[in-house]
């Protein structure tokens, strides 16, 4: 998945941590393009890669039990900077000859580091003596630094929680600087790539657009591609890149599944074929996916089922456009790395993604992915680049498998009705409200839950409908949304009033983690 080598890149080699992905959405952001590699797997395209630095991430193993993961020794040998982060420095510690043992006590949580001596990686924050507020999560404890390391910060859990080899510009951190709750954490690592590596920090969606349309061209030659169009930012993003790179060359195609937000199939098929007069066929399967579903209560036999349906309609669609030798997809980074198997690298599958892992053998096309590289709101601002109205690039997300996962059990066309009216309200009155903008997500769930309830002078016994909105930058951690109350409950009574079956509404609170953003 590397990108061409004329950009600067760092190495992210992955142990197994959950935030991982938010230390690449940093460097990202202050315009350094990195990629993230399970720590098996660097050994073989150390070379090819050719980074300006290394990250060792954090991990949930302890390095003084056997078998514990640890950095290919080259990673040591390349003359260029490494940062070990958590478990990373744990690692780089012991195998530069330092020492590490279990912890008595596990530090996490908000934690104040002193620092103890000037270092290029701490510049912009405090004197020496000061504190920093950073976050730390870590069982293990280093006893002894290596030789050559001098100890930069330290807390009161922590006596090595900075530490430098500044001759070898190799650096180890106790705490995690790209998490949120590190609040100048951002500043520690641009102070290790721009300050440190002396990387430019030249990555940027103007770049991007002007090189991924030459390598599209380059892939497709005079080929024609179809392209999975399912009306959300994604795919909507990477067809109109596709278009601008090979122009009418390019077929969308459209499947309705029948699980798609209300009237949204009308405004893609508006959008594509009268706004961008991009070639577009509209494939209404909704009673394929509906049949298919049916009786399925599974969250991933329900994301399976429609991944494999969704492949086997544009199998058939393509057989239908001449020439047709490629498929388009929307897939993005977090879906590459979040459907890694365990097998294949050291984190944990949370959910696969029905877009991920290619095609199967029977079907001919080959896959172009423009998007696999980018983090969500990297599509965005690549759609603002691009031309897409600020508006429409700036909606929220919505899942591949649509409402199907967001109607825990089984499904049915009823409830699907049902869901996308309570959603149309819901999403109304935050609009009505200023407040869409604010919110990174929000939807509605009709819950497989009935309770009684008084409407006139009858008893009802209806759904329940969970409201579900979230804060976030990428996704990967979330924040409930605190609305005014006289918001929720004018969402709360209109859907009750307005949608036949629903005679309660919930608001969900649950942060990620513990909980994911979808219900399923």
């Amino acid at each position: 998945m590397t990108t061409e080598p004329n950009h600067e890149r760092v190495l992210i080699v992955d142990f197994g941590s959950q935030v991982t992905q938010l230390i690449a959405r940093r460097l990202r952001e202050s315009g350094v393009y990195c990629e993230i590699h399970p720590y098996d797997k660097v050994e073989g395209m150390l070379d090819d890669f050719a980074p300006k630095a290394v990250i060792l991430s954090g991990g949930p193993a302890s390095v003084h039990e056997a078998e514990s993961p640890s950095a290919p020794q080259r990673v040591f040998e390349l003359g260029v900077p490494v940062l070990g982060i958590c478990y990373g420095e744990m690692t780089m510690a012991a195998q530069l000859g330092g020492a590490v043992e279990g912890g008595h006590e596990r530090e996490f949580g908000r934690a104040e580091i002193r620092i103890a001596r000037e270092s290029p990686l701490l510049e912009g924050l405090g004197d020496l003596g000061d504190n920093e507020t950073v976050w730390m999560s870590h069982g293990d404890k280093i006893t002894a630094i290596p030789e050559g390391f001098e100890v930069v910060a330290t807390s009161e859990g922590s006596p090595f929680a900075v530490i430098a080899d500044e001759g070898r510009r190799f650096y180890g951190i106790q705490f995690h600087p790209e998490v949120a709750h590190t609040p100048r954490g951002a500043l520690m690592l641009r102070n290790f790539t721009h300050k440190i590596a002396g990387c430019r920090g030249d990555w940027t969606m103007a770049s991007f657009r002007q090189e991924m349309v030459q390598r599209i061209r380059d892939q497709v030659g005079s080929e024609k591609v179809i392209c999975g169009l399912s009306g959300g930012v994604d795919s909507s993003v990477a067809a109109v890149l596709i278009h601008e790179a090979i122009g009418d060359q390019l077929t969308c195609v459209f499947v309705d599944t029948g699980l798609l937000r209300m009237n949204e199939a009308e405004q893609v098929v508006t959008m594509f074929r009268d706004h961008y007069n991009i070639p577009l066929v509209h494939v209404d399967a909704s009673e394929d996916f509906l049949g298919a579903l049916a009786g399925v209560t599974d969250p991933e036999t329900k994301r399976k089922t429609i991944g494999k349906l969704f492949i086997d309609v544009f199998d058939r669609e393509s057989h239908k456009i001449e020439g047709a030798t490629f498929l388009a997809q929307g897939t993005l980074y977090p879906d590459v790395i979040e459907s890694v198997s365990a097998k294949g690298g050291p984190s944990q599958v949370i959910k696969s993604h029905h877009n991920v892992g290619g095609l199967p053998d029977y079907m001919k096309l080959k896959l172009v992915e423009p998007l696999r590289e980018l983090f969500k709101d990297e599509v965005r601002a690549l759609g603002v680049e691009l031309g897409l109205p600020p508006a429409f690039v700036g909606r929220h997300p919505f899942p591949g498998p649509g409402l199907a996962i967001r109607i825990p059990g089984d499904i049915t066309p009823e409830k699907v009705a049902t869901l996308q009216k309570a959603d149309a309200i819901y999403l109304d009155e935050i609009r009505k409200a200023g407040l869409y903008d604010a919110i990174w997500q929000a939807f509605a769930v009709l819950l497989p839950v009935q309770s009684v309830g008084v409407m006139g002078d009858a008893r009802t016994y209806e759904n329940v409908c969970a409201l579900r909105a979230v804060t976030s930058t990428d996704g990967m951690t979330a924040d409930f949304f605190e609305f005014p109350w006289e918001v929720l409950g004018r969402a709360a009574t209109r859907i009750i009033n307005e949608v036949k079956g629903i005679n309660r509404v919930v608001y969900d609170v649950t942060s990620k983690p513990p909980g994911t953003i979808e219900w399923e």
